[in-house]
């Protein structure tokens, strides 16, 4: 039986073999042609760059993409990581911004307690406030001045522009002041420049009401209000604040000093002030109805007659 020669394997065995030999033969010419050194293959070697290169265009243009694509690629990433870069100094900016600006307002707060004019007989310390009541009721802050820096109940304590409040409660490091706005806070002032006297009452709003007023009709809005010193609780002439008249038609008080930043307190050395040491005695005694109409005896003078 005669072996079968149809099969395709036994056609494309020898084309191969004749296609790899004229490829080796091919590149081995073009080696030679392009180690030759001599002018006239240089010539040849010239015309058959001009004549097949550009022609050749169309089959680097893949390559030429790709190429372009991975430069692309790692343009992207390098933009992509300094963009990373980027937001990480813009937040780090931030923190510093927002730092340089509190530095900024406790440094303007400090100019103004420097500029402040007072009594040249007071002199003063400036604490730093620590924290705040945080109560709807009792309105009062926490400064870091205390026993240890000479500081005493009911001095006064003022912010860069105006009156703030007044010392009740001196620890050894530390001591709480009542603002104004405290509810229990009561203090003598004077309207000027009509000079009519009143009481400022606390009632935990920013604008206690001016009560006790003299002569209301010669108070506008607008007027200054300063402490009146009587009583011997504050000095006279700090600066409270401007008149006002609220939505219920009564004179209140627009306090000069920020309430809603309260970085630093000058605390005032009242020395010559008598100092509280007996709330209590602040309230005089009950008259008897015997009493009433009947002016105390003189000195020296007996009683009964």
């Amino acid at each position: 039986m005669a072996k079968n020669r149809t099969n395709p394997e036994d056609f494309a065995r020898p084309i191969r073999r004749i296609l790899i030999g004229a490829l080796v033969v091919l590149l081995l010419a073009l080696f030679l042609l392009w180690r030759i050194d001599s002018p006239r293959v240089e010539r040849f070697r010239t015309a058959l760059v001009d004549r097949t290169v550009p022609s050749f265009d169309w089959v680097m243009l893949p390559v030429t993409k790709a190429v372009q694509m991975v430069q692309g690629f790692q343009s992207y990433t390098k933009l992509y990581e300094q963009n990373q870069e980027l937001r990480q100094e813009l937040k780090q900016m931030r923190g510093w911004k927002e730092a340089a600006l509190r530095l900024e307002q406790q440094n303007a707060k400090l100019l103004d307690l420097n500029q402040v004019r007072l009594d040249p007989k007071l002199t003063h310390i400036t604490g730093v406030v620590l924290a705040d009541s945080g109560s709807p009721f009792r309105q009062s802050v926490l400064i870091n001045v205390g026993e240890r820096d000479g500081v005493r109940d009911g001095w006064a304590a003022m912010d860069g522009i105006g009156l703030v409040g007044r010392i009740s409660g001196v620890g050894r490091r530390s001591a709480r002041v009542i603002l104004l706005t405290d509810s229990s806070s009561r203090i003598p002032v004077v309207v000027e420049p009509s000079g009519q006297k009143a009481l400022l009452s606390g009632d935990n709003s920013s604008a206690p009401p001016l009560e006790f007023v003299e002569k209301a009709d010669l108070v506008r809005p607008g007027d200054r209000v300063v402490t009146s010193g009587d009583g011997g609780v504050f000095p006279a002439g700090l600066l409270v604040g401007s008149v006002a008249q609220g939505p219920d038609r009564r004179l209140r008080a627009l306090l000069a000093a920020d309430y809603e930043r309260l970085d630093f307190l000058r605390v005032l050395r009242s020395h010559d002030l008598e100092a509280i040491t007996d709330p209590g005695g602040l309230v005089a005694e009950p008259v008897t109805p015997g009493e009433i109409g009947h002016p105390p005896p003189a000195e020296g003078e007996d009683s009964n007659g």
